[in-house]
């Protein structure tokens, strides 16, 4: 089975910037997609960013374009989310995912 342990969260002024990692295990993960999303109480999951295979292709949500950034490290079996410019809207917890599988989470806080 696909485990995933993201960790990186914390608490941040708005403007901050923060960087996710997840690792991953139980799987081949250089064969994987990879994807971060995040929720908050209440809320559906809601999709962030997503990374290919080796890493040449990503896709985002249009509200993070340009200040957040999908990466990946195949050697060592982790994918990062470096967020840039924080917003107090994009406190929540966030997630790495791959097929259908996800991780406990790590909490953004993003203060005023």
């Amino acid at each position: 089975q696909v485990q995933l342990v993201e960790s990186g969260g914390g608490l941040v002024q708005a403007g901050g910037s923060l960087r996710l990692s997840c690792v991953v295990s139980g799987g081949t993960f250089s064969s994987y997609i990879m994807a971060w999303f995040r929720q908050t109480p209440g809320e559906k999951r809601e999709f962030v960013a997503a990374i290919n295979q080796n890493g040449d292709r990503t896709n985002y949500k249009d509200s993070v374009k340009g200040r957040f950034i999908i990466s990946r490290d195949n050697a060592l079996n982790t994918v990062y989310l470096q967020m840039n410019s924080l917003k107090p809207e994009e406190t929540a917890v966030y997630y790495c995912t791959v097929d259908d599988n996800w991780g406990q989470g790590t909490q953004v806080t993003v203060s005023l």
